[in-house]
């Protein structure tokens, strides 16, 4: 029986022609610039999205450190998201190796910074205080895309302020097709934005940052320092760059698949449906019966993450398939008939 993986868009494999444009990938030694590869993807992103340059590293959470500390200095201060992934979800590495100071506000419900809570935060210019350099934000968010007029009016608080803005944009291909609109539309608020081409675009590894050719030049000694220095990396950057090529408008299908697997389960009396946003699902399903749904849906072939909270988060990716939707859609229904 083949698995149905709804844990994350993480868990994609590459396809076989990704196998096979990484297998021809022409390659060199990126620690000296000179992977052909390599220097391909980031020039692409950073002419794709309105940038100067672009820099080609393991992880969504390392290209996220790099743009904070190239952004700010020890004693410095970023406004994120209480529920951000750059705060919440990345072990504190900015305060941890930068002795930068995240400043978390409560999200709106859509995953924004309401602006009057990110000008209340900024701190005045005086010694008492960690000096506010950057507000980042994050999307998508929970599969939540952030509203473009919310874009411009964040990027006019913030140059109001004299701060720098960066994206986590994990998911950014997600929100620019679900806004119908290109990736650049809303890279172009940014300073620095963090691309994830390992996510729902399908490619093994890898994200890139994508910034001015200064903020860049900082972030590369960064990712030296961090052990970020990679040599033959073009046959993972081949994958990126055919995930781009092949990966980006089929996002579409995974948005739908989501919205039809929550029609669904919206129908299935016992669980209930908190929401659909791009590829993503969220229900809450009685806590005493997380386990034994567990079980049941990995006798069944799917799974999902369960944690301590009765609140399931369900993600489509380009490893689900029609067939796929309607097995889960299934077996949620007959463990709910037992119960």
């Amino acid at each position: 029986m083949d698995v149905i993986d709804l844990r994350s868009d993480t868990v994609t494999r590459p396809t076989t022609a990704m196998r096979a444009a990484m297998l021809a990938a022409e390659v060199g030694d990126d620690v000296y610039g000179e992977d052909p590869t390599v220097n391909a993807l980031q020039q692409r992103l950073a002419d794709d999205l309105g940038f100067d340059a672009g820099l080609f590293v393991p992880s969504g959470t390392q290209s996220n450190l790099l743009a904070l500390l190239a952004h700010c200095e020890r004693g410095d201060e970023y406004l994120v998201g209480m529920d951000a992934h750059t705060y919440k979800f990345e072990g504190g590495g900015a305060a941890v190796l930068g002795s930068i100071q995240p400043q978390p506000i409560m999200q709106a419900a859509d995953g924004s910074l309401p602006l009057e809570r990110i000008e209340a935060a900024i701190k005045p210019v005086d010694p008492h205080f960690a000096r506010t350099r950057v507000l980042a934000l994050e999307n998508t968010w929970h599969g939540r895309t952030l509203p473009l007029d919310y874009l411009t009016a964040a990027h006019d608080v913030a140059r109001s302020h004299g701060l720098g803005l960066h994206l986590d944009g994990a998911r950014l291909y997600n929100a620019a097709v679900a806004c119908g609109v290109p990736a650049r539309e809303i890279a172009r608020h940014f300073d620095t934005v963090s691309i994830c081409l390992s996510k729902g675009l399908g490619a093994p590894v890898g994200s890139v940052l994508v910034g001015s050719h200064a903020l860049i030049d900082k972030a590369r000694r960064w990712r030296k320092v961090t052990g970020g220095g990679w040599r033959q990396a073009g046959i993972l950057a081949a994958g990126c760059l055919h995930a781009l090529d092949h990966h980006v408008a089929r996002l579409a299908e995974d948005h739908h698949r989501a919205a039809y697997l929550a029609g669904r389960l919206r129908e299935i009396g016992g669980i209930n449906l908190l929401g659909q946003y791009t590829n993503m699902v969220f229900i809450d399903v009685p806590a005493a019966r997380l386990r034994e749904l567990d079980a049941h849906l990995k006798e069944a072939g799917i799974r999902i993450s369960i944690g301590y909270l009765p609140t399931l988060r369900l993600v489509t990716h380009l490893d689900v398939d029609d067939a796929g939707i309607e097995r889960t859609a299934d077996a949620f229904a007959a463990f709910f008939r037992q119960h």
